[in-house]
């Protein structure tokens, strides 16, 4: 079973319809019991991150997410999961994150237009699951104003251009988590939907 975390922020439903296109089930929740019994998890998000991590807080789901990643079950952020996953974001003031792994969310520099909108391509850094049926150069869908910095570099899988060159996918052991949008991706974001997945069944 695919557990998409309902905390009150996110394309809940877009992420949902996803799995189901590609034949996989997955419900939506924000039971603490639910997301321990989950064979796969997910972590979507649109919005703020001071918000996110308050709502987190406020459901009490910061602690059933670091049981569960820690138990070593895949796990997918997406957007805004893949922010909260690091230290500390500077989005609206200094804001604390859930530090799962360490680095930093920064804005892109003054000199880009933000937010960061539209179809960019990826650049394949290492091998991943997720990315086995994805070619380099693909092309993923991106709406956001921050990225992550993280500090141990051998975590990035893909980056992307835009004015500098950003991390828009990691992956460390469990943890699978990316800066687009597979949901809104089309066929290749589909493809990685479906590897999730396969990962989880």
């Amino acid at each position: 079973m695919i557990v998409i975390i309902d905390y009150g922020m996110g394309n809940l439903r877009s992420v949902q319809k996803g799995f189901e296109k590609v034949g996989f089930g997955a419900v939506v929740s924000r039971d603490p019991a639910m997301i321990d019994r989950a064979a796969g998890l997910v972590l979507p998000g649109v919005g703020a991150f001071g918000d996110c991590m308050r709502l987190l807080k406020e459901y009490g789901l910061i602690t059933p997410i670091i049981d569960y990643i820690n138990a070593g079950k895949p796990f997918l952020g997406i957007c805004l999961g893949l922010q909260v996953l690091f230290s500390e974001s500077e989005e609206f003031g200094l804001q604390k994150g859930l530090d799962i792994l360490k680095g930093r969310v920064v804005r892109f520099p003054g000199t880009l237009k933000v937010p960061h909108m539209g179809w960019n391509s990826l650049n394949i850094k290492k091998t991943a699951p997720l990315l086995e049926p994805v070619a380099e150069g693909s092309y993923m869908y991106f709406v956001h104003s921050y990225y992550v910095i993280p500090e141990d570099k051998n975590i990035i899988a893909t980056t992307t251009q835009y004015g500098i060159e950003f991390t828009s996918m990691i992956r460390h052991n469990n943890i699978f988590a990316t800066q687009f949008h597979p949901e809104k991706s089309q066929a290749i974001g589909l493809l990685m939907l479906r590897r999730f997945g396969e990962l989880v069944d």
